[in-house]
């Protein structure tokens, strides 16, 4: 027979304070850090979550920061002003099929999935451009929206001056973190709680990739 006694889990009532931090953590792992006294929330974090404009890139703390940071976490935050337009012309059994293929600036069309599809995606498989140099083609003005997916495939023409990433470029890495940060943002609010996201990358920002799944994802859901 087990004896309980006063500390013994039985013989206490809900961590209330545990519960409140899992909650957060589940929501928002990039909120929750660990310091001398265990958990700890990031408030400015918090702050820019909820759009907080008093939060400015000096404020960022320990952990991947780059130039911004900020903005590109607030990108995810902004509603998009796009919509998805049928094409049932160029579709194969239109009125039958199960499968849906999107075209688009990716980042506009994981914010127009959002409101059907947040935690309801069982698997995300991305391809991102490697950033070597000739891959990774940005607009300078880094304003991601449709009239730029357009400029960017050739659609249009005008409008932007358009640039490669090459190495020679001061910005080289923070370009690259600026693009992914946001979509990263998004996918995590698509997946399941048991959802998983694969990711092909190269070595060129395998580390920085790293950095910000861990801070989006949570280390511990890496494997």
């Amino acid at each position: 027979m087990e004896k309980i006694t006063a500390n013994s889990p039985e013989a206490q009532s809900a961590d209330l304070i545990a519960a409140n931090i899992a909650r957060l953590k589940a929501l928002f792992p990039e909120l929750v850090s660990e310091d001398k006294n265990g958990a700890a929330i990031n408030v400015d974090v918090l702050k820019a979550l909820v759009g907080d404009a008093t939060v400015s890139d000096a404020d960022e703390k320990y952990g991947l920061n780059w130039h911004g940071k900020r903005a590109a976490r607030q990108l995810a935050l902004t509603p998009s002003t796009g919509t998805l337009r049928p094409c049932p012309e160029e579709s194969v059994d239109w009125n039958s099929t199960q499968n849906l293929m999107i075209e688009g600036d990716n980042l506009e069309v994981l914010k127009l999935l959002e409101k059907s599809y947040t935690g309801e995606v069982k698997l995300i498989y991305i391809d991102p451009p490697y950033n070597t140099g000739k891959d990774f083609v940005y607009p300078d003005n880094y304003q991601d929206n449709i009239k730029n997916y357009l400029e960017l495939t050739g659609q249009i023409e005008g409008g932007q001056k358009i640039s490669s990433n090459t190495e020679s470029n001061g910005r080289f890495h923070t370009d690259w973190l600026n693009m992914m940060y946001p979509r990263l943002k998004l996918a995590h609010r698509l997946l399941k709680n048991e959802g998983v996201i694969f990711i092909s990358i190269a070595d060129h920002e395998i580390s920085s990739l790293r950095a910000i799944m861990n801070e989006i994802f949570g280390e511990e859901n890496f494997e």
